[in-house]
């Protein structure tokens, strides 16, 4: 009889602290709704839930780099996110209002840009170091060696956010294209402006997934569909483009479907610029026994391909993206960008939290 109450008391406390942790549950979830709907929903931005989802290559994604690896869980805190790319538009009210000079139209410091490269490295004749920027060479007949990223790059002298394709070029008529061209000490004078802050490379994910936690593209898991859901390169890279999608380059805002939670572009079109360092060990050295909270990305910035300069990572891939040289259309995909200056395939977003807002 006593081991049968015993039984039962055991059983009944432990319902207790059952309904106990549900009631605290909810109460949480509850002023964490009441929160959010206290707060107004900014402009432009959209509301992405906590989530914990799987972050880094996922099962049977053939594409799937050494960097992208292992895949780990990851908790990350709700936050609010641009719907789209920051536009032309949304740029020019920035500089309007501060005067603002990106670094791609400043004069160029060579003594700066020396700290970045290799010792003895023979300084440009000054004909060559002019404010400018880089674009894609639109003229590549061949292609000797794939490798060789620098047989479609040209660094275009008079080339800015104002002046996209180079010095006659202009954004006349494209307010609501990405804005391009654009360096981190740009982005970092934007984000203070606008009280918000690049995302982190965990908080991209979990915005890119929307509703789903192991999908590999912004859609799902059918590759079948990317011409209908991206801004991404169709045909021979970098030789011929065929713009199935309907967009030979950049493309407007808002061209191709939304995500499940309302979010454009998260795929293609412009490479989007976060927080983290670019350190292509990072996910090796983590503990992946448990979901990591609300991770910072790597301490330090490390490429084999780029030892001299700090990169952050960049994700979501671009016009530029195909499947015989980066294929970065999928969610995990990540390359590193060292942000002294810009081009005119990457582009940026921005992120909130209720914090952030109500300090405001």
């Amino acid at each position: 009889m006593y081991r049968q109450n015993k039984k039962s008391f055991l059983i009944f406390s432990f319902c207790i602290f059952i309904i106990f942790l549900t009631i605290s549950s909810c109460k949480k979830e509850k002023a964490e709704s009441k929160e959010i709907s206290e707060t107004k929903i900014p402009e432009g931005m959209i509301w992405v839930e906590g989530k914990t989802f799987l972050q880094g290559a996922k099962e049977g994604d053939k594409f799937a780099m050494p960097r992208e690896k292992p895949a780990h869980k990851v908790t990350v805190d709700g936050f609010y996110i641009d719907i789209t790319e920051v536009t032309n538009k949304q740029f020019k009210k920035f500089v309007d209002a501060t005067k603002y000079s990106t670094v791609a139209e400043r004069k160029i410091d060579w003594e700066e840009i020396k700290t970045q490269l290799p010792a003895n490295t023979t300084k440009p004749h000054d004909s060559i170091l002019q404010p400018g920027s880089l674009i894609f060479n639109r003229s590549v007949n061949a292609v000797a060696n794939m490798n060789n990223h620098q047989q479609w790059w040209t660094w275009k002298i008079g080339a800015n956010w104002k002046h996209p394709e180079g010095p006659y070029s202009t954004i006349e008529g494209k307010d609501y294209f990405p804005v391009v061209h654009i360096a981190l000490e740009d982005v970092v004078a934007y984000c203070k402006w606008s009280n918000r802050r690049l995302p982190s490379e965990s908080e991209w994910e979990a915005a890119a997934q929307g509703t789903n936690a192991e999908a590999i593209f912004t859609w799902g898991n059918n590759i079948e569909i990317l011409n209908s859901n991206a801004n991404t390169w169709q045909g021979i890279f970098p030789i011929k483009n065929e713009s199935i999608d309907g967009f030979e380059f950049i493309s407007p805002v808002k061209s191709y479907p939304a995500n499940s939670i309302g979010l454009y572009d998260m795929t293609g079109n412009v490479w989007e610029i976060t927080g983290d360092l670019f350190n292509v060990n990072y996910y090796k050295a983590l503990d992946i026994s448990k979901p990591i909270l609300n991770p910072k990305g790597a301490n330090k910035s490390y490429s084999q391909n780029n030892p001299y300069q700090k990169e952050y990572v960049m994700k979501g891939g671009s016009f530029l993206c195909h499947d015989s040289y980066c294929a970065s259309f999928r969610i995990s995909a990540k390359m590193g960008i060292a942000m002294g200056s810009g081009s005119d395939h990457i582009g940026f977003r921005t992120i909130a939290t209720p914090e952030m807002l109500s300090s405001k």
